[in-house]
């Protein structure tokens, strides 16, 4: 099963599609807390929603079970916990939601977790995909750049 990741921080629309229809992503999955943020105007809910579905012919689908909490996700943009602390946390936070479980593996076949990080270096959308292919085990993670 390929799993692949994207964020949409300096990358411009025409880029952000491209890269998804190229990919050959089914299905995009937001995994961002607040996906009504102004942070790019083409990844609002619903016109991100519009968007994947009328340009790349992709659905949409929001899993905010798939991002961290909000206290969680404010200490570290805070710098009240460092990124080896936001891990643990964040890894905690999903063995205790047993996001194993609870998100279907035919709703991500072929999907592409969204977060708004550039690179997956230091973004939730990397553990979430490494978490379920360590639990499911034949996932191979492909991060859009």
């Amino acid at each position: 099963m390929k799993l692949f990741t994207i964020g949409f921080t300096k990358k411009s629309a025409a880029y952000f599609f491209s890269k998804l229809q190229h990919a050959g992503v089914e299905r995009l999955v937001d995994v961002r807390l607040n996906n009504i943020s102004q942070l790019a105007g083409f990844t609002k809910r619903d016109d991100l929603c519009y968007f994947v579905n009328t340009i790349c012919h992709i659905d949409y689908v929001h899993l905010p079970q798939l991002a961290p909490t909000q206290n969680i996700l404010e200490d570290y943009k805070k710098h009240r916990v460092d990124w080896q602390a936001y891990e643990h946390q964040f890894m905690d936070l999903m063995k205790l939601r047993l996001i194993e479980n609870s998100v279907s593996r035919e709703l991500l076949k072929g999907g592409c977790l969204l977060c708004s990080e550039e690179k997956p270096d230091r973004c939730h959308r990397r553990l979430v995909a490494e978490y379920l292919q360590e639990k499911w085990g034949d996932i191979e993670i492909a991060h859009i750049i």
